[in-house]
């Protein structure tokens, strides 16, 4: 029987709050820190070319129609539709020329007989009705010839046709990029009033952590965390204050922790939230006045994870190890993130793909795991080799996957051909 999952929020993962173990289940997780995020306030106004990739502040509407005239889908020839009546070939004399650009106005009218010449974008002039494109025409000297008849009113983009005046182009919250700010552009505004960017914060703790370039003393290891994150967090809609890495020391953590907050909307953590005895990060939080709302999530990788609040800024703690930072980060702490920035929609992109041999696992947790397409199937579905069990601190394999291959919580059996909801990366 094949297993699908329905979201990556998968509900069957344990009970509704607590889960097995008190493992809070991921949608639950999800919810509960969609629910501490409160939209950024501030309004920027910023030159189009400095819009790309931030927040739309509110909604667009167009200004004038699109197109705002109609205008020729082709190069070709415009004329009345009346003059191809009866059985052809016709023949029009070409008595004008317009190209795009050209006042169709002042171009003169089509009359009884004759067609102009008109070049894709140009505006229709009066009296013609029906464009025929170059190709089907034949040219003989100031005459075409058609030897077959055209559909009136054909190859004419008319007036509103992409949008009405003071219809929506865009929604506010919309993120923009290719397509909007193309939609922004083509309305005439050189300026637009987008949100201010979400202040976060990030630092990474450890004691063993060093920066590339430094030697290793033994015992110690490069700070991988930083620049996985830095790179996620890179956002044009993001204010990015990076404050490295901070040692595994009570006094030190409570107070890098209480200076991020006291700027910013939201702070990002690596490691120091589990139960070890050099895991200082939540106990630190609550000295310094914050609360914890999701802690222990029934997700593999990610565990650890915690959020909370601190000074009314965000606090998401992701894990040490840095496949399980990634990935809680990716599914759980950018909604989070989006949220906040005023994005209309922030749902993780999931397709569906088929695992391409069987395997078991220990049920109890909803997993994440890297996963490689090593075909499609004959219906042309993606065919996902799910690597190693073993993963959250094996970043190389990340580096080797395509996206994360969604097992629902419950399963503990998947059969070769068993579909899967998949997040690209």
């Amino acid at each position: 029987m094949k297993t699908t999952t329905k979201s990556v929020e998968d509900p069957c993962c344990v009970d509704e709050r607590t889960g097995i173990g008190g493992l809070v289940p991921v949608n639950d997780a999800i919810s509960r820190g969609l629910s501490l995020a409160r939209k950024v306030d501030g309004i920027e106004v910023v030159e189009l070319d400095e819009a790309i990739g931030r927040v739309l502040a509110e909604d667009l509407l167009a200004p004038f129609p699109l197109p705002p005239f109609d205008n020729s889908a082709m190069d070709g020839y415009v004329f009345r539709s009346e003059d191809l009546s009866g059985v052809g070939p016709w023949r029009l004399r070409v008595a004008g020329r317009v190209a795009a650009g050209d006042n169709a106005n002042k171009a003169g009218a089509v009359g009884e007989g004759e067609a102009f010449r008109i070049f894709t974008g140009a505006g229709i002039p009066k009296g013609g009705d029906t464009v025929v494109m170059q190709e089907r025409v034949r040219r003989l000297g100031d005459f075409i010839e058609l030897e077959n008849p055209v559909t009136p009113g054909s190859c004419i983009r008319r007036q509103a046709e992409d949008a009405a005046k003071d219809s929506l182009l865009l929604p506010k919250g919309s993120l923009i990029g290719a397509r909007e700010i193309g939609a922004i552009a083509s309305v005439g505004l050189p300026r637009i009033r987008v949100r201010r960017k979400v202040r976060i914060a990030l630092f990474c703790t450890g004691s063993e952590l060093r920066q590339p370039g430094e030697s290793l003393a033994p015992g110690q290891i490069y700070n991988s965390n930083r620049f996985i994150l830095m790179a996620a967090l890179r956002q044009p809609w993001i204010e990015l204050s990076n404050m490295g890495a901070v040692v595994d020391d009570p006094d030190a953590l409570r107070a890098a922790l209480t200076h991020a907050a006291a700027s910013v909307d939201m702070v990002v953590t690596t490691g120091g939230v589990s139960v070890g005895e050099e895991d200082h990060m939540v106990e630190q939080l609550r000295s310094a006045g914050g609360r914890i709302e999701v802690m222990k999530i029934a997700m593999k990788p990610g565990k650890p994870l915690s959020v909370g609040t601190l000074n009314g800024a965000v606090f998401v703690g992701l894990p040490g190890n840095p496949v399980a930072a990634f990935t809680t980060w990716k599914i759980i702490g950018s909604r989070i993130a989006e949220e906040m920035s005023g994005q209309g929609t922030n749902e993780v992109s999931v397709s569906q793909v088929e695992a391409s041999e069987s395997f078991t696992r220990r049920p109890g947790r909803q997993e994440f795991r890297p996963a490689k397409i090593v075909g499609f199937s004959p219906d042309g579905r993606p065919k996902v080799q799910l690597l190693d069990q073993s993963f959250s601190a094996k970043i190389s394999l990340i580096c080797k996957s395509d996206g994360f291959a969604v097992i629902p919580a419950h399963s503990d059996r998947i059969a070769s051909g068993d579909r899967l909801d998949f997040v690209q990366l």
